[in-house]
This record gives structure tokens, C-alpha cells and sequence, in this order.
């Protein structure tokens, strides 16, 4: 889960694998389109279309596609996870400690 927080990050990768949504998928269909699906008659049918619809959004939810929309700055395997996570303590800079009347909590007048 990443919430909003995709543009905040020093960066944001996904393994090759993952899905995304906005929640189940399975779920995501059922309930988005229950009326549509309600309207079937036939169960067999309702089903067929139901699963169609959800094999779309897997289609549509891979790690591939959603990076073509840069909502993320790359995909990976899960095996470079660890040289993708050292990169990144590596990456960060500390600020100095501050020392006297400006340390990190302020004085009221």
C-alpha cells in the first residue's frame, strides 16, 4: 500500500510480479458493477462476464503497465530488493546536529 505517498519518496520501485488497484480486484468488479452483473440472467453468463472483466483489470494492474504511467521509477526483482535498499540508506543525508537556542524544539517569546 502507498497511499499518496508515491511523489515523496527518494524513490519508489515495484518487483516485476505485483499487482495494483485500488482494492481487490475481484472485489473492485462485484461491487462496481453489481448492477450490471445483476442484470444477467443467466449465472453461467454472469460469471463468464464477471471474470472477464476481472482478467482485464489484471491485465490493466500489472507492475509492466502502471510504470509506463511513471507512477513509479522502476520495476525490479525481488532478488535486487536488498541492493535497492542499501542504495538507498546510502542515499540519505543527514543535517547537521544543531547545537544551542536553535535546537529542534522553538523557544516562545
Amino acid at each position: 500500500m502507498a497511499s499518496s505517498a508515491y511523489k515523496a519518496a527518494y524513490f519508489c520501485v515495484s518487483w516485476s510480479t505485483e499487482q495494483f488497484g485500488g482494492m481487490g480486484l475481484e472485489g473492485a468488479v462485484k461491487l462496481g458493477y453489481r448492477n450490471d452483473l445483476a442484470a444477467i440472467e443467466d449465472p453461467e453468463e454472469r460469471l463468464a462476464k464477471c471474470e472477464g472483466m476481472v482478467a482485464k483489470l489484471y491485465d490493466n494492474g500489472t507492475a509492466m503497465n502502471q510504470a509506463s504511467y511513471f507512477e513509479f521509477d522502476d520495476t525490479i526483482e525481488p532478488a535486487d530488493t536488498w541492493r535497492w535498499v542499501v542504495n538507498l540508506l546510502k542515499s540519505i543525508h543527514l543535517a547537521p546536529k544543531r547545537e544551542g537556542r536553535n535546537g529542534p524544539a522553538a523557544d516562545t517569546p
